[in-house]
């Protein structure tokens, strides 16, 4: 058989310029659109109904990842045969992977998260990293939480680089945008969720809350600036303001670090048998 060819060869053509018009917020947030890169995520929009519409590959991708561009095809997503220019005038990385998905916004109004009586949920209040709120979506996602609530003061949830540091988990768990912090943290309180602050600064050690046993229940972690951390008024909205304990010589914990010991320790907590219990090795 003959090689295949895209058939979309020029980084000009209306298509790919409606496509590289979504790295920008302001375009995005018109659109209700951004992108997906690679392999993963383009996997993980395409199992989720009504969410892929649009998918650009090369064609060694296309070769490659058959079953992804089968799938594309049966949900109905428009499917191009792109260049590899083409495909890098889309793409937002330095080392494009060759496929690049077009995906309708996802985010889940903060009453339906409210309303499904979550038992763990991460907050990120002023972070300002899209490679560190991606991170933490991640994190959670693997931490076997049920939300996400990222606050009016924090990152754009579909920027490119937030997008692919969740490597799929966007697509995996509902997420709300743009919530006010005292209304997430009043909302969360009134469906009977416990509000932990996490702050090196805090007067309560991690330690210290799984030995008491205080973490069994229904919690949300409220996670603060890279830089600054939470400000005192968010700090004062939680129920306890916790550390995570530093046993050797770092000077601190990042961002999403802290962030997989503070939801790893609930969920391990939420699963014990009577809630987590301290053990003590004579």
């Amino acid at each position: 058989m003959p090689p295949v060819s895209p058939e979309l060869i020029s980084p000009r053509s209306p298509r790919v310029s409606a496509a590289r018009r979504l790295a920008k917020r302001n375009f995005r947030g018109k659109e209700r659109l951004f992108l997906a890169e690679g392999p993963q995520a383009v996997r993980e929009a395409g199992e989720q109904a009504d969410t892929l519409v649009e998918l650009f590959a090369t064609v060694e991708a296309a070769e490659r990842y058959a079953d992804i561009l089968g799938r594309a095809r049966d949900i109905g997503a428009r499917v191009h045969l792109a260049s590899e220019q083409v495909i890098a005038e889309i793409s937002t990385t330095v080392t494009p992977q060759g496929l690049v998905g077009i995906c309708r916004f996802l985010d889940t109004p903060f009453e339906e998260i409210l309303a499904a009586r979550p038992k763990l949920v991460a907050v990120l209040a002023h972070v300002r990293d899209p490679g560190n709120a991606g991170t933490v979506l991640r994190c959670a996602d693997a931490a076997g939480a049920e939300a996400v609530v990222l606050t009016d003061a924090s990152v754009d949830l579909y920027n490119p680089k937030a997008v692919r540091a969740s490597v799929g988990s966007l697509f995996h768990l509902p997420v709300a945008v743009g919530v006010p912090v005292e209304r997430a943290v009043a909302g969360l309180k009134d469906a009977g969720v416990r509000i932990l602050a996490a702050d090196g600064a805090g007067t309560d050690d991690l330690d210290d809350e799984l030995d008491k046993g205080t973490m069994g229940g229904p919690t949300a972690w409220v996670f603060g600036n890279e830089a600054w951390g939470l400000p005192e008024e968010t700090r004062e909205l939680a129920d306890a303001v916790v550390r995570v304990p530093i046993h050797g010589k770092a000077e601190s914990l990042n961002l999403a670090t802290a962030a997989a010991v503070c939801l790893y320790a609930s969920a391990r907590a939420q699963r014990a048998s009577g809630g987590c219990r301290s053990v003590t090795v004579s």
